[in-house]
């Protein structure tokens, strides 16, 4: 195997870790804000179909968790085998955030331990509440510590480049690079809102399936409420993210926006085909783009002739942008119709039709993950770490890559069929009728 495919699979088995991953790892980030809401609302209200959701959100969690851990493993491991040049050069500044997320792991972990085996052993159940909050902090801030990392190969900072090395390095500046901020708020808002929609077609789906319980009805609603503050939050966030491009990485941005010429009063360009260099067929939004960059109609926005063509991103990024940004936008309006809806008590979001909607919502958001994520990496190509090592220069030259890549895959399709296997089977088995009946007969046990 030659340089050129050991840096293909390289790239090709890196996107297939991360791709999976991700989908466990966002859910592992959201899901422990879900449970603390569900369960303060439940002790607020006296509400056991509150409680419940809580206990059963958790139990799902924690297989979520196993694997998340299991493909997180593979990512640091993956890390050194393939990309061992890179570690060579970077290895010592990104080692802080990644021992950081390590530790937020672990103090996540230990607390949901004992969260799971302390159920209904607090005679105030304020107290059982109070474990949730450093489950969902440690949950977050693992989140925030990789994505500091990514960030720091988008901006680097907090060293010397002598000789091509890196020297006098200062891991805290390293870390607040410029990058961070919006990829951190970014990353956190957009999984707790994938989070609460893929829960929202749950319990859509069991609406569905003719159980019209209020606890699925509640938790829809709850789900809906969520998703709609984080979806709006989300593309706040992603105002900030575009201005961040604009100053520190206008060659992503311009191949987003299949922005060529360097120009004052910008059209955002959405949708389209791009056909011998010429864009056909795409939604041109007058002055968006400056507006988007620099908060100004007229401002100048860099185009892609300013960059030599080695150093332009692939420009399939346009793509994967306006797949993000559609369902990001789709997600908005529903959830926000759905919220209304309910209050003004609109009688179509109960109809079989918009419960679908809401369904299809679940797999949408995560899809819109998985769309963001292979933008964030494509349109950072082809560097590694920006403007300092190239992907080509940070792979292994070993020939082993390609079995790698079909034993990693042979892990990947086992994890995802066990885990659907086990969640699937566990919820059918533990129905909330049985679960409200049982913990009925469990009350007035204690009384007697």
């Amino acid at each position: 195997m030659g340089n050129e495919e050991s840096v293909f699979f390289s790239r090709v088995l890196t996107e297939l870790t991360l791709s999976f991953h991700i989908i466990y790892a966002t859910i592992g980030v959201g899901i422990p804000l879900m449970i603390m809401i569900a369960q303060w609302l439940g002790i607020k209200k006296q509400d056991e179909h509150y409680i419940l959701l809580a206990r059963r959100w958790t139990r799902g969690f924690v297989i979520t968790v196993a694997v998340g851990v299991v493909t997180g493993t593979a990512i640091g491991l993956q890390l050194s085998l393939l990309w061992p040049n890179f570690m060579e050069l970077a290895g010592n500044v990104i080692a802080l955030p990644l021992f950081m997320e390590t530790f937020a792991f672990f103090f996540e972990a230990i607390f949901l331990g004992i969260y799971l085996y302390t159920w209904d052993r607090f005679e105030n159940q304020k107290k059982h509440l109070l474990l949730l909050i450093p489950v969902a902090v440690g949950a977050s801030f693992s989140a925030v510590f990789i994505t500091i990392v990514n960030a720091f190969m988008n901006a680097p900072q907090g060293f010397d480049l002598v000789n091509g090395q890196l020297v006098n390095i200062n891991p805290v500046l390293a870390m607040f690079n410029p990058a961070m901020p919006t990829k951190v708020a970014h990353v956190l808002a957009t999984a707790y809102m994938t989070s609460a929609f893929v829960l929202a077609s749950i319990g859509a789906f069991r609406l569905l399936k003719g159980s019209d319980h209020i606890y699925h009805k509640k938790a829809l609603f709850l789900t809906m409420k969520i998703g709609l503050i984080f979806s709006i939050a989300a593309a706040v966030i992603g105002d900030f993210s575009g201005k961040y491009l604009a100053e520190y990485q206008p060659e992503k941005l311009a191949a987003a926006e299949w922005h060529f010429e360097t120009k004052e009063g910008a059209p955002l360009m959405l949708y389209g085909v791009l056909d011998d260099g010429e864009v056909k067929y795409a939604l041109k939004i007058p002055y968006a783009l400056s507006i988007l960059a620099h908060s100004d109609p007229n401002a100048e926005v860099i185009g892609l002739n300013e960059f030599p063509e080695d150093e332009i991103p692939p420009l399939y990024i346009h793509y994967l942008f306006d797949g993000m940004v559609t369902i990001g936008m789709w997600m908005t309006a529903l959830s926000l119709v759905y919220v209304v809806g309910v209050w003004m008590k609109w009688s179509f979001i109960r109809t079989r039709w918009y419960r679908w909607l809401i369904v299809f919502g679940g797999p949408l958001s995560m899809l819109a993950i998985e769309l963001g994520w292979w933008f964030a990496e494509v349109g950072r190509q082809p560097w590694i770490l920006r403007g300092i090592m190239k992907v080509e220069d940070a792979a292994t030259t070993s020939g082993q890559v390609d079995l790698m890549l079909l034993l990693f895959a042979g892990l990947y399709l086992i994890l995802a069929i066990g885990s659907t296997v086990v969640l699937t089977r566990m919820f059918r088995k533990n129905t909330v009728e049985q679960e409200l009946t049982d913990r009925e007969l469990e009350k007035e046990g204690e009384f007697r």
